[in-house]
């Protein structure tokens, strides 16, 4: 077997990661079209010269190809520099309700474009952010602000309790937790690995 073939299809994946840290932060289903497109063109570039049209070399490239994202999975779970170096770091775009421009224009990304992430979040003011990041995967983190957090339902049975001590008894009594789509579920899971949640 040709040896060249792995040592192209190491320096083809590395160029080809290089060249996608380069082209931004975002998940497949967040590219436009033109991006999508350029990302398959890379991917079919990049094997193109080294498949040619041997079976056995198309084989093992795909082989190298596997190996190489393993050991660079691998790689990011023992050491943080291989993690910084391959995935990135999130990115603060909204501090304390304040837009950091500066952050936006490292990551290309425009105010219109975060601002449709934020709605897919459910978010309607950049002033109830306390803190948002534009993560690895190109997805939006980010935490309100307290006057901005919707209640929780521990929240609410405090607040009931103190007021209407009687009443969350009585409701707590009848409305023992009820089977729902996730208890079938657990119970598999208990079983299947009695000693997973001990």
């Amino acid at each position: 077997m040709d040896l060249s073939v792995i040592w192209k299809s190491l320096i083809l994946i590395a160029a080809g990661t290089l060249l996608l840290r380069i082209s931004g932060r975002k998940s497949i289903a967040q590219m436009t079209l033109a991006q999508t497109i350029v990302i398959i063109a890379i991917g079919t570039i990049i094997v193109q010269p080294i498949v040619e049209k041997s079976v056995t070399k198309t084989i093992a490239a795909a082989a190298v190809f596997v190996a190489t994202l393993l050991i660079l999975e691998y790689l990011q779970i023992k050491f943080n520099f291989f993690e910084k170096l391959l995935t990135g770091k999130s990115k603060v775009v909204i501090e304390n309700g304040v837009l950091n421009v500066k952050a936006l224009k490292k990551l290309r990304l425009t105010v219109d474009h975060l601002e449709m992430r934020m709605r897919n979040e459910g978010i309607a003011k950049i002033e109830d952010i306390k803190y948002a990041t534009l993560e690895p995967n190109g997805l939006l983190g980010y935490e309100l602000k307290d006057d901005a957090k919707p209640v929780t339902v521990g929240e609410l049975k405090k607040i009931l309790d103190l007021y209407f001590p009687k009443a969350i008894a009585d409701n707590t009594a009848i409305n023992k937790e009820q089977p729902n789509i996730f208890t079938e579920i657990n119970q598999q899971s208990k079983q299947d690995h009695p000693d997973y949640l001990q």
